[in-house]
């Protein structure tokens, strides 16, 4: 029997991309979906029709020893979106942990933000590290991959910045800061997540910060 992995997300910029990759390494992928969404999904996936938010309706659909992996959350986050993180990004990874852990699943993947304060996404990071939180206290083996911003399509204008990046670094005052803010692309996310859903940690919590999603190859 194929290995199994379950998905919140599958129809997001990156969830709709992971999936066939990760079916093609002979994984067999559930997808938790909204009704009216399941189209949305890539067809080489099992679509759940589920409440993201309540763990009750999809447990069920978790077998012993599958890898979850948490993509959902707000879309194109921003300053002032502030409620919809808690409503969203933080209920939904409470209600999958909790399934997850009822289900007895191998591996628990999230999807966070680096943690490098800033002033201009700082209720976006405390979210996610409130997220965070709420995974490392449960008895789940966690993978928790933390990028700042992802290029690609759709996504290059940051790309117009990169020579003053590069100056901020060369400044010994900002060249930390820039330093783990980094830019990363699609290619070493996808290539991070699969390489996470393929090597579960050896401890209880693994932490690919932006440095080593750079350096991965799936």
């Amino acid at each position: 029997m194929p290995k199994q992995v379950f998905i919140t997300g599958g129809t997001g910029y990156l969830g709709r991309r992971l999936i066939p990759m990760v079916i093609q390494r002979g994984y067999a992928v559930r997808a938790l979906t909204r009704k009216g969404s399941e189209h949305n999904l890539p067809a080489v996936c099992t679509a759940v029709i589920s409440n993201p938010f309540e763990a009750g309706t999809f447990v069920q659909d978790l077998e012993h020893g599958t890898t979850f992996i948490q993509l959902l959350g707000v879309s194109h986050p921003g300053p002032s979106k502030k409620n919809l993180f808690y409503k969203i990004d933080c209920a939904s990874v409470a209600a999958s942990v909790a399934a997850a852990t009822q289900a007895g699943c191998q591996h628990f993947v999230y999807v966070s933000v680096a943690q490098t304060p800033t002033s201009v996404m700082h209720d976006y990071q405390v979210c996610r590290a409130e997220c965070e939180k709420t995974i490392r206290e449960s008895p789940l083996k966690t993978s928790i991959i933390r990028p700042w911003y992802i290029i690609g399509p759709g996504h290059y204008w940051p790309l117009l910045f990169l020579p003053l990046f590069k100056l901020l670094e060369l400044i010994p005052q900002t060249s930390a800061k820039t330093k783990a803010l980094r830019l990363v692309y699609l290619k070493q996310m996808l290539d991070t997540l699969v390489y996470a859903v393929e090597n579960p940690p050896a401890d209880m919590v693994r932490v690919f910060e932006i440095e080593d999603i750079r350096r991965v190859r799936s």
